[in-house]
């Protein structure tokens, strides 16, 4: 008599090195944006929307918290986006509209749920310029080398 297996085991991709380096490109890229656009004290501002007023004080401890959480941020990014893509592999097929696309939701979450609930609880109001910037950034820096990553780096 011969079985046969009622459920063949589903072949899992690595993602860890396209998380890694769609993460990281996507992190430095936004960390160098918003050295430009906010000045060299920026980390201290990420870290103050977790433990508020005491980041303004110098140190180096709110600064290093500052880029760490930058850095949590966006690897989460890209591992939200990798990880939904074993589920939904169009996002790795059409990874430049959908990375496009990922990034434009990402600003979203960020303006609308992130800095709400921050210690400064940041609502608005907004401007037209900041918000046009701040889409085509997220869509070029953290929505396209994230599925980049993606497409070219997962098996």
């Amino acid at each position: 008599m011969t079985s046969i297996p009622i459920s063949m085991p589903m072949q899992r991709t690595n993602l860890t090195l396209p998380i890694l380096v769609g993460g990281a490109t996507a992190g430095t890229l936004d960390l160098i944006a918003a050295y430009l656009t906010f000045g060299a004290n920026m980390p201290r501002g990420i870290a103050a929307g977790l433990i508020g007023g005491p980041a303004s004080r110098v140190g180096v401890t709110p600064y290093v918290l500052g880029i760490f959480l930058h850095y949590f941020i966006a690897f989460s990014a890209a591992a939200i986006y990798c990880l939904s893509s074993r589920k939904l592999p169009f996002l790795k097929d059409h990874f430049i509209v959908c990375g496009m696309f990922y990034g434009i939701a990402v600003f979203l979450v960020m303006n609308l749920v992130v800095l709400p609930l921050c210690a400064f609880h940041f609502m608005g109001p907004y401007q037209l310029r900041g918000m046009i910037q701040g889409l085509l950034m997220h869509m070029l820096i953290i929505g396209l080398p994230i599925s980049f990553s993606l497409n070219k780096l997962s098996d």
